[in-house]
Protein backbone atom coordinates (compact mmCIF):
# COMPACT_ATOMS: atom_id res chain seq x y z
CA UNK A 1 0.00 0.00 0.00
CA UNK A 2 1.27 3.44 -0.89
CA UNK A 3 1.09 5.98 1.92
CA UNK A 4 -1.04 8.99 1.03
CA UNK A 5 -2.46 12.00 2.84
CA UNK A 6 -5.76 11.06 4.44
CA UNK A 7 -5.02 7.31 4.70
CA UNK A 8 -6.76 6.08 7.85
CA UNK A 9 -6.85 2.93 9.94
CA UNK A 10 -8.95 2.12 12.99
CA UNK A 11 -9.44 -0.50 15.66
CA UNK A 12 -12.35 -1.04 18.04
CA UNK A 13 -11.74 -2.70 21.40
CA UNK A 14 -13.60 -3.02 24.70
CA UNK A 15 -11.65 -3.41 27.93
CA UNK A 16 -13.25 -5.65 30.54
CA UNK A 17 -13.15 -5.57 34.33
CA UNK A 18 -10.75 -8.52 34.10
CA UNK A 19 -8.49 -6.46 31.82
CA UNK A 20 -8.45 -3.75 34.51
CA UNK A 21 -7.55 -6.33 37.19
CA UNK A 22 -4.75 -7.67 34.98
CA UNK A 23 -3.48 -4.14 34.31
CA UNK A 24 -3.46 -3.37 38.04
CA UNK A 25 -1.48 -6.55 38.77
CA UNK A 26 1.04 -5.74 36.04
CA UNK A 27 1.40 -2.25 37.51
CA UNK A 28 2.12 -3.75 40.93
CA UNK A 29 -1.24 -2.85 42.47
CA UNK A 30 -3.09 -5.91 43.71
CA UNK A 31 -5.93 -3.97 45.34
CA UNK A 32 -6.43 -0.79 43.28
CA UNK A 33 -8.37 -1.66 40.12
CA UNK A 34 -8.97 1.22 37.68
CA UNK A 35 -12.61 2.25 37.24
CA UNK A 36 -11.91 3.70 33.78
CA UNK A 37 -9.51 2.61 31.05
CA UNK A 38 -6.02 3.95 31.90
CA UNK A 39 -4.21 6.15 29.38
CA UNK A 40 -1.42 3.64 28.68
CA UNK A 41 -3.98 1.12 27.40
CA UNK A 42 -5.46 3.73 25.06
CA UNK A 43 -1.95 4.67 23.93
CA UNK A 44 -1.34 0.99 23.24
CA UNK A 45 -4.17 1.01 20.70
CA UNK A 46 -2.34 3.72 18.75
CA UNK A 47 0.94 1.80 19.02
CA UNK A 48 -0.73 -1.28 17.57
CA UNK A 49 -2.27 0.66 14.69
CA UNK A 50 0.99 2.41 13.81
CA UNK A 51 3.13 -0.72 14.00
CA UNK A 52 0.76 -3.21 12.40
CA UNK A 53 -1.75 -1.34 10.22
CA UNK A 54 -0.69 2.19 9.18
CA UNK A 55 2.09 2.75 8.28
CA UNK A 56 2.71 -0.83 9.47
CA UNK A 57 5.73 -3.11 9.76
CA UNK A 58 9.03 -1.29 10.12
CA UNK A 59 7.49 1.87 11.60
CA UNK A 60 9.59 3.55 14.29
CA UNK A 61 7.89 5.83 16.82
CA UNK A 62 9.65 9.17 17.18
CA UNK A 63 7.11 11.28 19.04
CA UNK A 64 3.59 10.98 20.47
CA UNK A 65 1.39 13.54 22.17
CA UNK A 66 -1.90 12.58 23.78
CA UNK A 67 -4.57 14.77 25.32
CA UNK A 68 -7.12 12.95 27.45
CA UNK A 69 -10.51 14.66 27.21
CA UNK A 70 -12.96 12.34 29.00
CA UNK A 71 -12.93 9.10 30.98
CA UNK A 72 -13.00 5.92 28.89
CA UNK A 73 -15.60 3.63 30.49
CA UNK A 74 -14.70 0.00 31.16
CA UNK A 75 -16.81 -2.28 28.95
CA UNK A 76 -17.53 0.46 26.38
CA UNK A 77 -16.33 -0.13 22.81
CA UNK A 78 -13.51 2.32 22.09
CA UNK A 79 -12.48 3.10 18.53
CA UNK A 80 -8.91 4.31 18.03
CA UNK A 81 -7.89 5.73 14.68
CA UNK A 82 -4.77 7.09 13.02
CA UNK A 83 -4.90 9.36 9.95
CA UNK A 84 -1.95 10.55 7.86
CA UNK A 85 -1.81 14.36 7.92
CA UNK A 86 1.62 14.97 6.41
CA UNK A 87 4.26 13.04 4.47
CA UNK A 88 7.92 14.06 4.35
CA UNK A 89 9.51 11.44 2.09
CA UNK A 90 12.87 13.22 1.95
CA UNK A 91 13.19 12.69 5.74
CA UNK A 92 11.26 9.37 5.87
CA UNK A 93 8.70 10.99 8.22
CA UNK A 94 4.94 10.54 8.54
CA UNK A 95 2.75 12.74 10.73
CA UNK A 96 -0.57 11.32 11.93
CA UNK A 97 -3.61 12.47 13.87
CA UNK A 98 -4.63 10.04 16.62
CA UNK A 99 -8.18 9.88 18.01
CA UNK A 100 -9.99 7.54 20.40
CA UNK A 101 -13.73 7.79 20.93
CA UNK A 102 -16.61 5.89 22.46
CA UNK A 103 -19.42 4.30 20.42
CA UNK A 104 -21.56 7.44 20.84
CA UNK A 105 -18.78 9.60 19.39
CA UNK A 106 -17.46 11.05 22.64
CA UNK A 107 -13.80 11.82 22.10
CA UNK A 108 -11.81 10.45 25.04
CA UNK A 109 -8.35 11.11 23.61
CA UNK A 110 -6.74 13.00 20.76
CA UNK A 111 -3.21 13.70 19.72
CA UNK A 112 -0.46 13.48 17.15
CA UNK A 113 2.18 10.94 16.23
CA UNK A 114 5.40 11.31 14.30
CA UNK A 115 6.91 8.13 12.91
CA UNK A 116 9.92 7.17 10.81
CA UNK A 117 9.25 4.90 7.84
CA UNK A 118 12.21 3.74 5.77
CA UNK A 119 10.25 3.80 2.51
CA UNK A 120 7.49 6.40 2.81
CA UNK A 121 6.40 5.44 -0.71
CA UNK A 122 5.25 2.01 0.51
CA UNK A 123 3.19 0.92 3.56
Amino acid sequence: MTLELGNRSELTRSYTVQDMKDFALLAGEDTSVPETVPGPLIGGLFSYLLGVKLPGRGTNYLKQSLEFLAPAPVGEPLTASVTITRLRPEKHLVDLETICQTSDGTRVCQGRALVYVEDVGKG
